[in-house]
């Protein structure tokens, strides 16, 4: 699979997955498509390549003014950031959002603020998010539906990683649609990476969403990085992987009393490059290791009260 390829998920009835080329990688942002009675689009990319989005939404036969509804599962912008396009261009499509992100996609400059602190260097992959029509926003809450026609999505509140993500059960298909609650699978590796940026990672919550996943008990975890893959063993990974890198930050943080040092430490040492580009692969790693820092600094600080 390369960048524009739209592949079937072969364990979701009527479901594709598109390869958006996000950071300028392959393999690495998946845009999930169904080709249901209401034709839905999971995430919607970074806004850089939406156009292979409609391209995709062509090639499936779905016409631009039948697409029903844009659900981004978060609004960190490698997930909501194409949102505004794509609206502009399906001009039927309401867009389900997380109630804690709505305002963001409804007026999205503070989170463009935001995201350029966050990831340093690697804003040059994004693009500025346009805004959507509050009329078109609707706002989720655990527990909720998404209506596919022919069946739903259920709604999980996954906070961890960002208070205002969500996970999607298709339970008739035995699948969930992770977002990034269950960390970065790398189909090249098979195997997962952590996901731990700033400014709201929350270790001990990330495990909670990793239990929650567990309850759920899915056959199919489709990932935003990257794609779908079969759930067995992986979340007991994803936890063991997620401990081990915190756990591996804080004491980098103690050895090296300098945080820099600490991010240039972990930059030094990544492996990724071997799959990923050398510079995904750099800003990736510095972003981790600040929000792991992030999260130790919080951490700290509650329990001095």
């Amino acid at each position: 699979m390369t960048v524009g390829d739209v592949e079937p998920v072969e364990a979701v009835p009527d479901c594709y997955y598109v390869d958006t080329g996000m950071y300028g990688t392959e393999k690495y942002g998946a845009v999930y498509i169904f080709d249901t009675e209401h034709p839905t689009m999971l995430d919607t990319g970074m806004g850089t390549n939406h156009d292979l989005l409609l391209d995709a939404l062509d090639e499936l036969g779905i016409a631009r003014e039948d697409l029903a509804q844009l659900v981004p599962t978060h609004v960190h912008l490698d997930h909501a950031g194409g949102a505004g396009f794509l609206a502009e261009a399906c001009p039927n499509a309401e867009v389900l959002i997380h109630e804690r992100g709505a305002r963001h996609i409804i007026d999205p400059e503070r989170l463009w603020e935001g995201t350029k602190a966050a990831v340093g260097e690697a804003i040059e992959f994004y693009t500025e998010p346009e805004p959507v029509p509050d009329s078109r926003v609707t706002p989720l809450v655990d527990g909720d539906t998404v209506d596919l026609g022919d069946r739903e999505l259920d709604v999980h509140e996954a906070p961890g990683h960002a208070p205002h993500q969500h996970v999607f059960h298709d339970a008739e298909a035995e699948a969930v649609f992770v977002a990034d609650a269950a960390g970065i699978y790398v189909p090249q590796l098979d195997a997962v990476e952590p996901t731990s940026p700033p400014a709201n990672f929350d270790f001990e919550g990330c495990i909670e969403d990793v239990r929650l996943l567990q309850r759920l008990d899915p056959e199919t975890l489709c990932y935003a990085h990257f794609g779908p893959a079969p759930a067995d063993g992986k979340l007991v990974e994803y936890a063991d992987v997620l401990t081990d890198w915190v756990e591996a930050v804080a004491e980098a943080r103690v050895e090296l009393d300098d945080d820099e040092a600490v991010v240039e430490h972990f930059v030094e040492q990544t492996e990724m490059d071997a799959v990923w580009s050398d510079a995904k692969a750099r800003t990736e790693t510095a972003m981790n290791v600040r929000g792991v820092l992030g999260y130790l600094d919080r951490r700290e600080a509650a329990a001095e009260k």
